[in-house]
């Protein structure tokens, strides 16, 4: 099966249903016009075995271009909006792309490939245009990875991948329904915003919210304009939701008795109280709309206190975990009463995972393999050996370890775990969790860096204004009592710039490492 075989099953199975909600079009008007686009695709010069680029934010004409690049059997490049023309060029030049399809607002000179306008409205029908028969091996889409940890590689997906990825999404099935809506603001040009909310949406027949512009006022607008049930986020945003709604009931003076009663749920519920609970509840629900029961966190770990204020407001909770390589998530966990803090669940039912090489604490690298996982970066033989095995399986550079109850937690990537002259491991993400609760402290990244030919744990802070040195040398050395001495953080540099992100935003780490040595942040307690 194909990308586009798989929307004609959808228009079956749900053509009344409503695909696009803001614009209020149904699974039958779409499929006709994505018809029409493939026409008008066609006729600027796209042909089967192409590479079409798709340049644009979360407009309707995004899955609409999408799935008429698919109808003629061309391949499609996802690109960041963040990115230079200098790196459209690049990007291009290596995936060989000839055409991009792109906001007129992305428009630039240029002799490396085409621009189409893809808010350009379309003409007819051609209904002697049928859809290219593409095999379920072809390649469907070509990504890059985030570049977290460095160069970015071009990640070749096929139909397959993706087919299979919408079908384990049907671990979902308890949590999300045919018609209901889902909100759809994760830039779809990333793999998380792609896979859960054009292959989720796809897969149960639901209606997607597009929000083009990352805004908390427009967001919050669109939640009570269109109610939606299932919100994807990154766990960044749904602790600035959370934090924004705490302080808003600390002014009022409402916190300290609705924290109460969200903690002490169970037992008014078995005393016959639950009317308390839903009253705490209801207002605070009404914000995302009244009608979400479902969030679907990925691209970081979740804090635990996020987590369970969420849950606390009767709200299901999915954690995922992923990678480009594995067209998003491969692992799933769902809201149990046994789930433990920073778990990222098991491997979906399509795919499997093995930690390798542990270390005494068990924590060790996470090998996968399965109908998700790519069949290797394009043009790059000598990645493509080191990261596979004679088994099939993928190294995805991620340390793990595994609970009691068979579930995954992510403990940092391998590129980013510090190795001290000791040879004790430290992982950046346990201390960044850390550093995070210190007030005035916005963002950190925590990486390996040599200080007189000394190998140390070194930090470099984003803070707010009006933060001291001298407050965040004591900050952090409260927040190093915490941990083993060995990891402590006793050299960093404080900034008030912000840290360059990825998309889904993530810390560059090499980035900050570098912007380090080149005296960009001096304002440093080494």
């Amino acid at each position: 099966m194909n990308m586009y075989q798989k929307l004609e099953n959808a228009v079956n199975q749900w053509p009344e249903n409503v695909f696009l909600v803001r614009e209020g079009i149904t699974y039958s008007q779409f499929v006709d016009q994505v018809r029409a686009r493939a026409a008008t695709l066609r006729d600027a010069g796209i042909k089967h075995g192409d590479i079409v680029g798709i340049l644009s934010h979360n407009l309707p004409q995004f899955p609409l271009t999408l799935f008429a690049i698919w109808y003629l059997g061309a391949t499609v490049l996802m690109l960041d909006t963040n990115l230079t023309p200098f790196e459209y060029d690049n990007m291009t030049q290596v995936a060989g792309c000839k055409f991009v399809c792109a906001e007129p607002s992305f428009f630039y000179k240029t002799d490396k490939f085409t621009f189409l306008d893809i808010t350009h409205k379309d003409g007819e029908i051609d209904y002697d245009l049928r859809p290219y028969p593409s095999e379920s091996t072809d390649v469907a889409i070509m990504s890059f990875t985030s570049g977290s940890t460095g160069t970015p590689k071009v990640v070749p997906l096929t139909h397959f991948n993706l087919t299979e990825c919408a079908n384990s999404l049907e671990d979902m099935s308890d949590y999300y329904h045919s018609g209901e809506i889902m909100y759809g603001f994760l830039p779809l040009y990333h793999i998380f915003g792609f896979a859960v909310c054009i292959l989720g949406t796809i897969q149960y027949g639901g209606g997607l919210v597009l929000q083009p512009v990352i805004n908390p006022k427009y967001i919050l607008d669109d939640f009570q304009k269109f109610q939606p049930h299932v919100i994807p986020v990154v766990p960044r945003v749904l602790e600035l939701f959370r934090n924004k709604i705490i302080d808003g009931m600390k002014a009022q003076k409402k916190w300290r008795v609705a924290s109460f009663i969200l903690n002490s749920q169970k037992t008014l519920k078995d005393m016959g109280l639950d009317f308390f609970v839903r009253k705490v509840q209801e207002p605070l629900l009404a914000i995302f709309g009244g009608r979400v029961r479902l969030l679907i966190a990925g691209g970081a770990a979740t804090k635990p206190e996020v987590e369970n204020f969420y849950e606390s407001l009767g709200l299901a909770f999915i954690q995922g975990y992923g990678l480009t390589e594995t067209v998003g998530p491969i692992c799933i966990s769902k809201p149990t009463s046994k789930r433990m803090p920073y778990s990222v669940g098991g491997s979906t039912s399509n795919n499997e995972c093995e930690i390798r090489d542990k270390d005494e604490n068990g924590v060790g690298v996470l090998w996968v393999r399965g109908h998700q996982v790519f069949n290797g970066y394009l043009n790059n033989p000598e990645a493509n050996a080191l990261v596979f095995d004679e088994k099939g399986f993928f190294n995805t550079g991620d340390m793990m370890y595994m609970d009691k109850n068979g579930e995954l937690h992510f403990a940092g990537r391998k590129k980013q775990v510090i190795v001290l002259d000791s040879g004790k491991n430290v992982y950046p993400d346990e201390l960044e969790a850390l550093f995070m609760e210190i007030k005035g402290v916005k963002n950190v990244a925590v990486f390996e860096h040599k200080v007189n030919d000394k190998t140390v744990t070194y930090g470099v802070f984003q803070v707010e204004q009006g933060m001291t040195m001298d407050k965040l040398l004591s900050e952090v050395a409260n927040a190093n009592k915490k941990v083993a001495s060995y990891k402590w953080v006793t050299h960093f540099a404080m900034t008030t710039d912000d840290l360059p992100m990825t998309s889904t935003q993530k810390v560059k780490h090499h980035m900050v490492r570098q912007n380090l040595i080149d005296g960009k942040y001096p304002d440093r307690h080494e």
